[in-house]
């Protein structure tokens, strides 16, 4: 069971990444550090917004799954 959890929690872990790196991207866009892999700025913000939401999002959607599913949630959010 205790490997089960570990692999949960890797699982999880990942999107948390990908959100700090898009809260990184956004805050070297902030002080005009630009990364290699993007052209400019604005593309590097841009690419920012979208790895912080995904990563927030697929961590939201999972809570959310886990309370439907164990009955912990309002009336309006269940299926």
């Amino acid at each position: 069971m205790t490997v089960q959890r570990f692999i949960a929690l890797t699982i999880l872990l990942i999107p948390a990444f990908i959100a700090g790196y898009g809260i990184k991207l956004m805050r070297d866009t902030l002080f005009q550090i630009l990364n290699w892999p993007y052209g400019s700025h604005y593309f590097q913000f841009l690419a920012g917004i979208i790895f912080l939401v995904a990563g927030v999002w697929f961590i939201g959607g999972f809570i959310l799954h886990r309370d439907r599913k164990n009955n912990k949630v309002a009336p309006r959010f269940q299926k």
